[in-house]
């Protein structure tokens, strides 16, 4: 069976930049489908401007009518914090016979090694890097030296092996952060065209961000 894609984070809120990524990397490596999970308590981060039932609200709203795009929220269930390895264990418990890929931007793989039991992560998934430009693979370090005995150029390996590898893939470039757009709409500006319409809504009705955007 094809590989399970997995896109954590925030989604404070989630825009087109996410949906973009995920989509370009659904197709180009062929995954069943991409479980979007709001994480709950990030642990290396200020916590969340929207809570977890709103950033909830917003990932289901902005993934609906997409048929391989679901909202799995057992992140904002968990009491504890928000660690990459453990919802993976959760996860390849409840996908025993699938194969994982976590979805991670370049930015985030650059520190991959300081995560929290990050050798065991390979463990149970492959590790997919979105990779745009401006964003330089490491060619020096630990970090070069993981690549050189994890990285694969083969989208095939995703699904020969269970787990383990890593797979640089070229997306298309977005200009679109969630800081940005907290900001933009406390300034009272509307994200129109960065967010879907359907979040948009949500973020106009509740004023979670605050600002005065008409709904």
């Amino acid at each position: 069976m094809r590989p399970i894609g997995i896109f954590g984070g925030t989604f404070d809120p989630i825009h087109y930049g996410h949906l973009r990524t995920a989509s370009e990397l659904l197709q180009a490596l062929d995954l069943s489908e991409i479980l979007f999970i709001p994480c709950g308590d990030p642990p290396h981060r200020f916590s969340p401007t929207a809570s977890s039932d709103l950033r909830l609200c917003m990932v289901a709203a902005a993934v609906k009518g997409y048929q391989r795009f679901l909202v799995d929220d057992r992140e904002l269930r968990r009491d504890a914090s928000s660690y990459s390895v453990d919802t993976l264990r959760s996860l390849k418990s409840d996908y025993q016979d699938r194969s994982l890929c976590l979805l991670v931007g370049m930015d985030s793989f650059l520190n991959f090694q300081e995560w929290h039991q990050w050798s065991e992560i390979l463990k149970l998934s492959h590790i997919i890097v979105a990779h745009r430009p401006g964003w330089k693979i490491p060619v020096a370090g630990k970090l070069e030296e993981l690549m050189s005995e994890r990285s694969t150029h083969r989208a095939e390996d995703l699904h020969e092996r269970r787990s383990g590898c890593i797979h640089v893939r070229s997306v298309t470039q977005l200009e679109i952060s969630s800081t940005e757009l907290r900001s933009l709409i406390k300034a009272g500006l509307d994200p129109k065209y960065l967010v879907p319409d359907a979040v948009r809504d949500i973020i106009a009705e509740t004023e979670c961000y605050g600002g005065d955007i008409q709904a």
